[in-house]
């Protein structure tokens, strides 16, 4: 029996987030692009986290640093605590590279561009 997704549905990964990160299908909504973005740190997917940056903001993130952040953590659960339609709040909760508990708590800003989302900012707590 496959696990549940790493985005926290009760779905497969299969059938859930990886669609998305294999761009099989495109996020529908602000929120399912931030859920498989989440589910893409934890599988170090970085070019799907690259290619789903807003344009304007990828000169601001280094793949390398990505794949190196994404890789040190170990992931353990998204919690979102509000969306909108072009907003998400969530917390990701994860271990680092020095063993300790964190959460990653932010409210990120998303932007729909000819039918596709893109993740463009976040304000962190």
């Amino acid at each position: 029996m496959s696990k549940n997704c790493y985005c926290g549905n009760v779905k497969p990964f299969a059938e859930c987030c990886e669609i998305f990160i294999k761009e099989i299908e495109k996020a529908p909504t602000a929120e399912k692009l931030m859920r498989s973005r989440y589910s893409a740190y934890a599988t170090h997917a970085v070019d799907y986290l690259v290619n789903t940056t807003h344009v304007s903001k990828r000169k601001y993130h280094s793949k390398e640093d990505i794949l190196i952040w994404s890789k040190s953590n170990q992931w353990i659960k998204l919690e979102i605590l509000n969306s909108s339609e072009n907003t998400v709040e969530f917390k990701a909760y994860y271990i680092d590279s020095d063993l300790k508990a964190q959460v990653h708590h932010e409210k990120s800003g998303f932007k729909n561009d000819n039918g596709l989302w893109f993740y463009v900012d976040g304000e962190f707590y």
